[in-house]
């Protein structure tokens, strides 16, 4: 059995993240040029690895100043339940603080309260949100 691995800012395949990416939200994969868009937009990223295989991945974007936002957290489902997903939450908190964030950011829906609250350690704040 192989060891899930975490690389900050680790290298994929843009056709791979998109497979993953429509697993975890739904959807047929898209063409989304991941590594153009995350090194322009985000402080990091999070690869988990098991063996050679890409199986979950959390982007952290950012204002350029202290604020650090999770998005588009997603393990593949053969992985699921085995604590990838907190890892990864754990792995870009770590990172943004060490770039000196003082916060990190999360919006969710409520399917996932349990798991960014009780797993991942956010706390409920007040929030708002103008759907465009």
């Amino acid at each position: 059995m192989a060891t899930t691995t975490y690389e900050w800012r680790g290298d994929f395949d843009n056709a791979y993240l998109n497979s993953l990416h429509a697993e975890g939200f739904g959807g047929r994969p898209g063409t989304t040029d991941w590594r153009t868009r995350l090194r322009r937009h985000s402080l990091g990223w999070v690869c988990a690895r098991d063996g050679g295989s890409l199986v979950g991945f959390v982007n952290v974007a950012w204002d350029g100043g202290v604020h650090a936002f999770v998005l588009d957290t997603v393990v593949a489902r053969s992985h699921r339940s085995q604590g990838i997903g907190a890892m990864l939450i754990a792995t870009a908190a770590q990172h943004a603080r060490a770039a000196d964030c003082e916060w990190l950011h999360v919006d969710f829906e409520e399917h996932l309260r349990s798991f960014y609250f009780e797993a991942c350690g956010f706390r409920p704040t007040d929030a708002g949100l103008i759907p465009l």
